[in-house]
């Protein structure tokens, strides 16, 4: 990115001033290297968001962000309903609630190099992955509406975990608000056999160990220590949200000109959030998130049943869950004055600061967890919500590494089977049923997580609590 064309606030934050049809400024958050490594295309895209309706503020973009379908991924937005604010498909994006879970095991990283390739093989027989995947959890249209307006807690009621998870869930597992009959037949076909599944692209399940605290206090308050064996879990709605997603887009672009929207980018499609259109949108959207939540719980529940068979003294609990593809309504304050705004963040996690009443009473005082996945092969984080962050960008943080290129360019350079030798003399067990995915997810092809993080931390947006390595990865 051209930095002639930004002005620097600060070490970590840039500043597109407000020109044009922008209502508002942009701000990127990122340090001089991977600002200069970003596309252009992040500058040109998040310019666009501030100039759609009711936008509040500013627009941003977090130290991940890379080119994305309208938003840029990455990307953060708040919108005010009684401003004529839009709510957009774009700004959530395809993969609705896509999200990470992280649960605790109560294992050492000697207790599961013993028995790391049985472990391996056995999660790879229970946890279905790829593309087009499905389970054995054949829905019916009662249970499908059920499950869709219960999300998490309508799986645990069909056994698929316990009671206490839920309380470690974003929304107690279940998003209120879910409309199933404002999702499609065709939408709902697609999810039919895709529950207990994580799908393709960048979503894997990782058993990682801690290598590294940094906030003692704070870890210690979320049960990590040096050498924990942790396990990662980072997928969302499956062909559910995505069908949502696509549909909705373009109902929103045939409908722009009804509500006097003049789009610079036809992705960028939205609806006023008071239309029928935006009403339709939040509900199915919604529903899409309890799917996502749903579909996370079932696959504790299946990682469970694959730890007790290799390692039956384990206990998975879950240290938290918290998506980023959203848009939800939030009280923050503006200048002084606290308003309910809808808050889209488009990979970006929500990254509510301590004291905040959404995150749980014994975690309260040290902030949310916040989850940040890395590529395959490097390495993850657990944060903590910066007290700061309420000012900088809605409570939001990055989601990951960030996509350095596109996926035909890591086809084009590496090789999948390659990969895995590479990644098992490292000690890395890899499991996957496409050697061209995994060649698509090569560690290269995305930035350097711990940059990403530590510009983050500089930023004020979160806080390193510890860094995960990975041990195995079952990849999509």
């Amino acid at each position: 990115m051209d930095i002639n064309l930004l002005t620097q606030d600060s070490e970590t934050s840039w500043r597109i001033k407000a020109t044009g049809k922008m209502r508002v400024p942009a701000i990127i958050y990122a340090d001089r290297g991977l600002i200069e490594e970003m596309d252009d295309k992040v500058r040109e895209q998040i310019t666009n968001v501030a100039t759609l309706p009711g936008i509040v503020k500013a627009a941003y973009a977090m130290p991940d962000a890379h080119w994305g379908y309208g938003f840029p991924i990455g990307g953060v937005a708040a919108f005010d309903a009684e401003e004529g604010g839009v709510v957009s498909a774009g700004g959530v994006g395809f993969d609705i609630s896509c999200g990470v879970r992280a649960l605790k095991t109560g294992l050492k990283k000697s207790d599961v190099e013993a028995v790391k390739k049985q472990l391996a093989d056995i999660l790879f027989l229970e946890i279905p992955a790829g593309v087009g995947s499905t389970g054995t959890i054949n829905l019916t249209t009662q249970q499908m509406d059920r499950m869709l307006l219960g999300g998490a807690q309508w799986a645990v009621k069909q056994g698929f975990g316990e009671t206490q998870d839920l309380q470690r869930i974003e929304e107690q597992g279940c998003m209120s608000g879910a409309a199933p009959s404002e999702v499609s037949e065709r939408a709902k076909k697609r999810q039919k056999r895709e529950m207990g599944t994580l799908g393709s692209g960048n979503h894997y399940l990782e058993v990682q160990y801690v290598a590294e605290v940094y906030n003692e206090k704070i870890a210690s308050a979320y049960g990590l220590r040096e050498g924990d064996v942790i396990v990662s879990i980072h997928c969302g709605s499956r062909g559910l949200g995505h069908q949502i997603g696509t549909e909705f887009l373009k109902s929103m672009v045939m409908a722009a000109a009804q509500y006097d929207i003049q789009l610079p980018d036809r992705e960028l499609a939205c609806a006023p959030i008071k239309s029928s259109l935006g009403q339709s949108y939040l509900g199915a959207m919604r529903a899409a998130i309890n799917c996502a939540l749903a579909n996370r719980q079932i696959l504790t529940h299946l990682t469970r049943k694959s730890f007790s068979r290799v390692l039956p003294e384990a206990y998975l609990s879950l240290l938290y869950d918290v998506s980023h593809n959203t848009c939800k309504v939030e009280e923050h304050i503006v200048d002084g004055e606290k308003r309910h705004l809808y808050v889209h963040r488009k990979g970006a996690t929500r990254a509510f600061s301590s004291g905040n009443t959404a995150i749980p009473e014994d975690l309260r005082a040290y902030g949310q967890p916040v989850l940040i996945g890395g590529s395959m092969g490097t390495c993850s984080y657990v944060l903590a919500g910066a007290n700061e962050n309420e000012t900088r960008a809605y409570s939001s943080a990055c989601h990951g590494a960030g996509r350095a290129m596109s996926r035909h360019q890591a086809k084009r350079q590496w090789r999948g089977k390659n990969l895995i030798e590479e990644l098992a003399g490292r000690g890395i067990e890899i499991r996957s049923p496409s050697l061209r995915g995994v060649a698509e997810e090569a560690p290269g092809a995305y930035k350097n997580v711990s940059a990403v993080v530590n510009a983050g931390e500089v930023a004020g947006l979160a806080n390193k609590v510890a860094k995960l390595v990975p041990m195995i990865c079952v990849k999509g």
